[in-house]
């Protein structure tokens, strides 16, 4: 593929357009403004460099860079994907990042021709591996000619634009302070990118716990927006 097309093909799998649930998803969001811990841009901001440094980075960014590197060893690829499920606590985070990956491994699969990409579509759809989201971008990535570092720059860029989509629906937040805690936290996502670009998956280490506990107290909370 040309690095034009690559390129392309970065852009699209970054745009909310593409058709995976991003909007129907909170991260635990929901409840840290239901708890009052997030009412205005500034404590969202602090809010998302948290996820950035604690779950996105040293998680997230490993799973992608793991499945990427092994995009031609898919039964490498499918450890990674149960490594991955092994290490993210919330039932609700595993739920959803299990269909937003094979949501995205089924568009790839009816709108491109590529025979890996659709061989593990067929493991997850039989039950054979999870299909979690980050493993499926890095396996996608790697096919599409994408590198690495792009697509794990794409995917905290996609976190934190679904972020603060939720946070417009959740929070009087206008578009511009949006645009801003985006711009204000473009320099932590590439940090945090580099940061763990050594980190293999047995050092995949999450540690957010308060993201964990109100990602629990949302499965059992009465009315909610989001799915998770």
């Amino acid at each position: 593929m040309s690095g034009a097309r690559a390129k392309l093909s970065a852009y699209r799998l970054a745009d909310s357009f593409l058709p995976v649930g991003g909007n129907t998803i909170s991260y635990g969001l929901e409840q840290f403004v239901q708890s009052g811990a997030i009412a205005d841009g500034d404590d969202l901001r602090e809010v998302l460099e948290s996820y950035l440094r604690r779950q996105v980075g040293p998680c997230e960014t490993v799973a992608i860079r793991a499945a990427h590197a092994a995009a031609d060893d898919l039964e490498t690829v499918a450890d990674v994907d149960e490594a991955l499920r092994a290490t993210t606590l919330a039932a609700e985070f595993r739920e959803s990042a299990t269909k937003a990956g094979r949501r995205l491994l089924e568009v790839e699969t009816e709108t491109g021709d590529d025979p890996v990409v659709a061989a593990y579509e067929e493991r997850v759809v039989n039950g054979d591996a999870p299909g979690n989201y980050p493993v499926a971008l890095g396996l996608v990535a790697a096919r599409r000619g994408i590198d690495a570092e792009e697509a794990c720059l794409l995917h905290a860029h996609s976190f934190l634009t679904d972020m603060l989509g939720a946070a417009q629906r959740l929070l009087s937040l206008g578009h511009v302070t949006a645009q801003r805690v985006l711009d204000d936290l473009a320099p932590v996502a590439a940090d945090v990118v580099a940061a763990n670009a050594d980190r293999t998956i047995d050092r995949m280490e999450p540690f957010a716990p308060l993201v964990d506990v109100h990602a629990m107290e949302h499965e059992r909370a009465d009315r909610r927006l989001f799915l998770s």
